[in-house]
């Protein structure tokens, strides 16, 4: 069942908010400060707003990195 899910996570173009906060383990608050500051955008369908795979695999390449 994990394998068919991560399959499906793969094959996934683009995430709702709720998805996406939940594919990189962060929370709303987080990510639409990411987005208002800029550090991801933001796609629209109607009322309903989208991150794409590589945009959100993009931002998470971004942040620094941790240190000891």
């Amino acid at each position: 069942m994990a394998e068919a899910a991560r399959r499906d996570q793969a094959d996934t173009l683009a995430y709702s908010v709720q998805e996406a906060c939940r594919a990189c383990g962060i929370g709303k608050t987080t990510l639409y400060a990411a987005i208002k500051a800029g550090h991801l955008t933001p796609r629209k369908l109607g009322t309903k707003t989208l991150i794409l795979r590589r945009d959100l695999e993009g931002f998470l390449e971004r942040l620094p990195q941790a240190t000891e």
